[in-house]
């Protein structure tokens, strides 16, 4: 098991109305993952992943590609330091910031 990571995530391109945050939580309760989703205003999506690196690794390649119907131009990442962000013990879906 790799150590623990917290990676914030944007992903850009056609995201809303396909279903992505949905099965973006899906996808982060299947590897066990902490961390939130939430479209955005702007018409991406945007995320944070917590866990063991490389299950972090499996679920932000996902992202890449992402649910049928959904069309990933760009994955912007940011790694967050140990702390800094609050989150609940399980994978949440937050409204539209």
């Amino acid at each position: 098991m790799t150590a623990n990571r917290t990676l914030h995530v944007t992903i850009h391109g056609r995201v809303q109305g396909v279903g992505y945050r949905a099965w973006t939580h899906h996808q982060a309760q299947l590897h066990g993952l902490k961390g939130w989703v939430r479209n955005r205003r702007d018409g991406s999506v945007e995320a944070v992943f917590s866990g063991p690196g490389d299950l972090v690794d499996v679920v932000l390649k996902a992202c890449r590609q992402g649910p049928g119907g959904a069309v990933v131009e760009r994955v912007d990442q940011e790694e967050i330091a140990e702390g800094r962000e609050e989150l609940s013990p399980s994978f949440e879906v937050r409204a539209t910031h």
